[in-house]
């Protein structure tokens, strides 16, 4: 499991630290890889229109092939829909 944030690592570090996570947090401070999977791009919060990380999940196999994709989640019921996905 990862994070990937366009946090710089150092912030990552102190965050992973504060919080004790049991899992690494990537770096994407350029955004290139957010944007090639498509979870950063136009936005819309409280009624402005913005640019910023669209919040997504994706399942990634040993060999780096996306096995599912879960594009503009909502935090609120997803983890479960998600281990219940890989229960499967």
């Amino acid at each position: 499991m990862a994070g990937l944030s366009r946090d710089k690592v150092a912030s990552h570090a102190k965050f992973a630290e504060k919080l004790g996570l049991k899992y690494s947090l990537l770096a994407d401070p350029e955004i290139g890889l957010m944007q090639a999977l498509g979870s950063w791009g136009e936005k819309k919060s409280y009624g402005k229109v913005t640019q910023g990380p669209i919040r997504s999940t994706f399942v990634v196999s040993a060999s780096g092939k996306v096995l599912q994709a879960y594009p503009k989640v909502k935090a609120k019921g997803h983890a479960e829909q998600v281990l219940g996905d890989l229960a499967k």
